[in-house]
């Protein structure tokens, strides 16, 4: 059997078996189809299937399938980052500011610092630290990996809860923009590397001034035509970022950020989303889950994961609900804005995908927060719905 059909194999069974899953169990409350493609992608990993069925997994993903997977992987989570990034929403946020500014950063800070403590925990045992890694930038990327929100998978799960359009969802989707702006700002500071600062301030610098003739060559266009220039300069951008060293997902992200969502029709930019995600985004799931590792037992990788959890949940209800205290919210709004803004899903992922890729964090790292992201997402809807059910009157707060 050659590489073509060995790949057709390969994606036949990921968007079969997760759509199966999703459909035949009913899993949507608990689990809505994105969670469960990000399980399937695990469970195919070679911790799993690589390990239960070797002959198997080997026959499918062999090292040709694998690389046309990850070049179909890195285009698709580009496009998503990319399209995080033009979905920030800062003008309404410097209208808001000092809620936001108070709310965004407690929002942060607290699941920050409790998950630079278990970073620091972990610290004490070897196999979590990666080869390449200071000891400062492994805490701080796995208490940042722990302080994340999904903004993405935020939207979606606010569109299942009928939140998204409410004031209380604009106003959510501005403390989680202002955190993925300060995500992004911590990840480049992760991934200075002092050996190639120069290139680094190189691509900055190239990147304000080619930024702001991109910017004046955008208002000039039609919509159409937007569409296509964007995609060149999400191109243009990772490579950038990744040659100077900061890895192609931080280019991705700036590229879409100094885009103004007015530009573009908001219809089809969700639609843009949502076909990504139903096309595209599966293979990045596959992608990752064959990255997990389990060779310091399982035990240990799901204990890990229990602890970055309590940190990233615990972290982020309670400084959400600081922020409520001294902003003088009605009781209960602060436990339904702290559970939906702990959303880590795929975001995170990205967020670890890259402190992997850096050397920062292990293979059994990046697998205990891997399950923390699952697990901190499937615990979003069951958590908020009932609490909104019962507090109706706040979804038409509006600051």
């Amino acid at each position: 059997m050659n590489t073509t059909e060995r790949f057709l194999i390969a994606m036949a069974i990921i968007f079969s078996l997760p759509w199966l899953v999703w459909r035949l169990a009913r899993t949507d409350y608990y689990a809505p189809l994105v969670v469960v493609q990000i399980i399937a992608g695990i469970l195919l990993g070679p911790g799993v299937l690589g390990r239960a069925f070797p002959d198997y997994y080997q026959f499918v993903f062999t090292p040709a399938v694998v690389q046309s997977l990850n070049g179909i992987a890195w285009w698709a989570v580009m496009l998503f980052v990319m399209i995080a990034g033009i979905e920030l929403d800062l003008k309404k946020a410097w209208q808001h500011r000092r809620e936001s500014s108070i709310t965004a950063s407690l929002a942060l800070g607290m699941p920050l610092l409790f998950g630079c403590a278990a970073a620091a925990v972990l610290l004490a045992t070897d196999g979590w630290i990666g080869s390449q890694a200071l000891t400062w930038q492994f805490v701080l990327g796995v208490g940042m990996a722990c302080a994340v929100t999904a903004l993405p998978i935020l939207i979606l799960l606010m569109e299942k809860l009928e939140v998204l359009r409410q004031p209380l969802g604009q106003r959510i989707l501005r403390y989680a923009s202002l955190d993925d702006i300060a995500i992004w700002g911590v990840l480049a500071l992760i991934l200075m590397d002092w050996q190639r600062v120069g290139r680094q301030a190189a691509f900055l610098i190239a990147f304000v001034l080619v930024g702001y003739a991109f910017r004046k060559l955008m208002q000039r266009l039609a919509e159409r035509d937007r569409w296509y220039v964007s995609l060149i300069w999400l191109a243009v951008c990772a490579f950038g970022a990744d040659w100077a060293g900061l890895h192609f997902m931080v280019g991705a992200f700036l590229a879409g950020a100094i885009v103004d969502s007015e530009w573009f029709d908001q219809k089809r930019m969700d639609q843009l989303r949502h076909h990504v995600l139903l096309v595209m985004m599966p293979v990045f799931f596959l992608s990752t889950g064959l990255r997990t590792n389990w060779a310091l037992g399982g035990e240990a990788v799901f204990v890990t994961a229990a602890l970055l959890l309590v940190a990233s949940v615990a972290g982020k209800l309670l400084g959400v609900s600081l922020a409520g205290r001294v902003l003088g919210w009605p009781r209960g709004e602060a436990g339904i804005i702290g559970w939906l803004l702990q959303t880590k899903a795929l975001i995170m992922i990205i967020f670890a995908n890259i402190l992997l890729d850096k050397g920062i964090i292990t293979s059994e790292t990046f697998t205990a927060l891997l399950l923390m992201a699952v697990a901190s997402t499937m615990l979003t809807v069951p958590m908020v719905a009932p609490k909104l059910a019962k507090l109706q009157g706040l979804l038409h707060r509006s600051d």
